[in-house]
């Protein structure tokens, strides 16, 4: 009794890794000639494709992923676009996860190149949490030839925050003793599911900080936030007692994208469904789920903030279905979109086991992983997220 509430009390230690623009360093790392140069991995400007990631020469000229290619090459002209090539982001995703899997086995993908490792039980006097992520860091640079930038702290939303702290190539450390601080001087907008809209109406009543948000009680923040506001108090505070989970039942899986501006109709929004189409088929494969849909559904929200979402029965995650899926959730009000959002409903009592990222899909079918971006989406993301950053 006594040694388990010993290991209950035991501080956490974890550590939160994410590649640097993951494809886009395989591909400088292949071909030399594409280094220190801008470019990005997408489709052609011609066939009005969109961009999965750019390196960050490219990012200077204000180029992003999810970014028509159209758009990219205004911007930086001589930007290099080159295809992606999914089996090599595989077998690095695989290499990756090996290395992991030396230091624990308590590891949780959010995609193939980002991922929460727990080594509390790992790490000790003579290996601690800091020197396992640089370590971790060291291999994969030495075996994969990319860099990979590490958030080390007391629990996943502060090892995540962390993690994008330095980057490119970085590691960042936040001990206990300095968690109060570190939180507290965040933007609102680092706290998972605070997108542009609730961050504006956060802004609005003063909210700009996390320090902010800790002058409010409970209450009051669930008054002005619904069930949300119970995240915005814990997070604000540091506090985030979600495990780093190697399997989990989810229900659905889906991704959403809000514009900078409303989208007319279906006319001009192919692009951005080619591309929230290939993310989402990545996170279903990188949860290994596939055999596990049994409905495709569609949401819309429309420039009066209205929303509507339409559901099919089925078993697979068809392009051609959330075409029209969309187009009929559309014709209910035939408004400007600002969000567009597609998904799969799962099977009950499905468990995500996300202890092995699948590689077995052939090349035909391989598709675009969800966190190559910015800001990739866990689940406490998911379940409040007025906008999904693609970019």
């Amino acid at each position: 009794m006594i040694e388990g509430l010993s290991k209950q009390r035991m501080q956490r230690k974890i550590i939160h890794i994410d590649a640097d623009c993951f494809y886009a360093a395989i591909e400088m790392r292949d071909d030399p000639k594409l280094r220190g140069i801008p470019m990005a991995v997408g489709g052609s400007a011609e066939r009005r494709g969109v961009l999965t990631t750019a390196n960050y020469d490219a990012r200077k000229f204000g180029v992003r992923s999810a970014m028509s290619t159209a758009h990219a090459m205004r911007l930086c002209p001589h930007l290099t676009v080159v295809p992606p090539q999914f089996m090599k982001y595989r077998e690095a995703s695989k290499a990756m996860r090996a290395i992991f899997e030396e230091y624990t086995e308590i590891i949780e993908p959010l995609s193939l190149d980002e991922a929460y490792l727990d080594v509390t039980e790992s790490s000790g006097e003579s290996l601690t949490a800091t020197k396992i992520a640089k370590e971790i860091r060291a291999k994969v640079e030495k075996e994969l030839d990319i860099t990979v930038s590490a958030g080390v702290s007391v629990n996943k939303f502060i090892a995540k925050v962390a993690s994008d702290w330095k980057k490119p190539d970085g590691l960042t450390v936040v001990t206990p003793e300095q968690v109060d601080a570190f939180v507290g001087a965040l933007p609102v907008k680092k706290i998972p599911g605070v997108g542009a809209v609730t961050a504006e109406k956060m802004h609005r009543y003063g909210l700009k900080t996390c320090a902010d948000v800790r002058a409010w009680d409970l209450h009051d923040l669930i008054r002005r936030f619904g069930k949300f506001g119970v995240v915005l108090h814990e997070r604000s505070r540091g506090k985030d007692e979600r495990p780093v989970q190697p399997s989990r039942i989810r229900k659905s899986i889906s991704v959403e994208t809000t514009f900078g501006e409303d989208l007319s109709g279906p006319s001009v929004w192919e692009p951005y469904v080619d591309k929230l189409y290939e993310q989402l088929l990545g996170r279903i494969d990188a949860a290994n789920a596939t055999e596990s849909i049994h409905k495709a559904f569609v949401k819309l929200k429309f420039s009066d903030f209205s929303s509507t979402t339409v559901e099919r029965v089925g078993t697979a995650a068809v392009d051609s279905d959330y075409r029209q899926l969309l187009i009929e959730g559309w014709q209910r009000r035939e408004m400007p979109v600002r969000l567009i959002g597609i998904g799969v409903r799962l099977q009950d009592g499905w468990e995500h086991a996300s202890g092995r990222l699948p590689f077995e899909q052939d090349e035909a079918s391989e598709q675009f992983d969800s966190a190559d971006s910015d800001h990739a989406v866990d689940d406490e993301t998911q379940s409040h997220e007025d906008e999904t950053r693609l970019g």
